[in-house]
């Protein structure tokens, strides 16, 4: 594929020259359909660097990782909805311009974690409404731009909106139904960009906030702390779903806490690294939605 080759050609280039110290990228997985992560740190290991649908994983998550970085310029191999992670770790003074070269890829879509056979040419479900085909944000574009799609409608929220639509105690019971499955295992923390405090609050025992057993009580907790600390912050990856071993919908949390913030303060994540982030600012004065805008 030409991207592959431009890919390649440009990673080498960035580690010849000094550029940078290592690119994070993707490389082959274990399986034809699975992809993992690779930090090329040789010119003469750029071809193990890949670019295919199978390219899921948002890789954000490591530039937050000093003993990735070592506090070292790197480049990092980047979809639209991964470039909405780094935004948000720009806003939130995470990582730095200077630190970064982001290798923006244009993307038509990743595949479904289990591609049924016969349609090995469907996208992820998330992705058909994605309006970041073309990554906002790049030091250098591979691929061909899309026109910039309109932001996600009415059929984006569907799977939210039928939850809303239930009554309380059935509410209640579809989501007591799946925190039951959590084994704790805090997967959905781990690969999320966002997560980058170095002591969850989920880890503090003075006071403790949530209970480390993997019961209903502390499961809800958990599951709704991690989806309030995601409010006007999560990019709709979808990293944190497809990690969780237990098939917990979790994005259905994080697209209604995304929905309230666009609803309530005109905001919406990952969009503009000089917007004041929704969760990080208020206007004592009044109307604080032109802040967001």
């Amino acid at each position: 594929m030409a991207e592959v080759d431009e890919l390649r050609t440009l990673a080498r280039e960035l580690l010849s020259s000094g550029e940078v110290k290592a690119v994070i990228g993707y490389g082959a997985g274990a399986r034809p359909d699975r992809t993992t992560p690779v930090i090329i740190t040789s010119p003469v290991d750029v071809d193990q660097l890949v670019w295919n649908k199978y390219c899921d994983n948002n890789l954000a998550t490591y530039l937050t990782r000093s003993d990735v970085t070592r506090g070292l310029k790197v480049a990092i191999v980047a979809k639209g909805c991964d470039v909405k992670s780094i935004v948000g770790l720009l806003q939130e003074s995470q990582i730095t311009r200077e630190q970064i070269v982001v290798i923006g890829m244009s993307c038509d879509g990743v595949a479904p974690a289990s591609v049924p056979a016969g349609l090995e040419q469907s996208v992820h479900e998330r992705c058909k409404f994605c309006d970041v085909h073309t990554p906002k944000l790049q030091d250098k574009l591979i691929g061909k731009a899309v026109a910039a799609d309109a932001a996600p409608g009415k059929d984006f929220y569907a799977d939210v909106d039928k939850i809303e639509s239930m009554k309380p105690d059935e509410r209640w019971k579809f989501w007591q139904e799946h925190f039951d499955r959590c084994i704790k295992c805090y997967a959905c923390r781990q690969v999320c960009p966002m997560c980058y405090c170095k002591r969850c609050v989920a880890e503090k025992n003075q006071p403790q906030w949530i209970a480390t057993s993997a019961h209903a009580a502390g499961n809800f907790a958990w599951q709704a702390i991690r989806a309030m600390h995601l409010a006007g912050r999560c990019a709709g990856c979808g990293a944190c779903e497809r990690a969780c071993p237990q098939d917990i919908p979790l994005m259905l949390l994080n697209k209604k806490m995304s929905r309230e913030v666009e609803t309530q303060f005109k905001y919406r994540a990952g969009y503009d690294p000089a917007a004041a982030p929704a969760v990080r600012a208020f206007d004592a004065a009044g109307d604080s939605n032109e802040m967001f805008r």
